[in-house]
């Protein structure tokens, strides 16, 4: 394993998806039209990366909060999950909790952020910063 430094993307927001059966998909992680466009931008330009990261860390009130990070490199357990051309790469302590969610971006007028549309939360907090599974 080589050290590198990860550069931080940016924030998530997580929502809970009520009455959506989780159904196997040919990817982990889908990403809407939104993200793929977000992504490609954030990547335009930026040679030392071949995609992004998504983990999860211990934080908030509810327990768990997804991060968001530059890779450079596929690490031997990351999920990898390429869509029209834009590669996200899943550590392996995320994988379990982001099965059947959607990666969407939004931009309001207050805010612009990733949002993970996750079928499998139990709760999230009021910010919607963190969730648990």
């Amino acid at each position: 394993m080589s050290s590198t430094v990860a550069r931080m993307v940016g924030t998530a927001t997580v929502r809970a998806v009520k009455g959506r059966k989780v159904v196997p998909q040919r990817a982990a992680l889908v990403l809407t039209p939104n993200a793929v466009s977000k992504l490609k931008e954030m990547l335009d330009g930026q040679k030392e990366f071949i995609g992004v990261k998504v983990g999860v860390k211990q934080r908030g009130c509810n327990g768990l909060s997804y991060t968001l990070d530059y890779a450079s490199e596929k690490n031997k357990f990351d999920e990898e999950v390429c869509q029209d051309g834009v590669k996200v790469f899943i550590d392996k302590k995320a994988q379990l909790t982001l099965i059947g969610t959607e990666m969407d971006y939004v931009e309001t007028k207050l805010s612009s952020e990733f949002v993970f549309n996750n079928p499998n939360i139990k709760g999230t907090c009021g910010c919607g910063e963190s969730f648990s599974v």
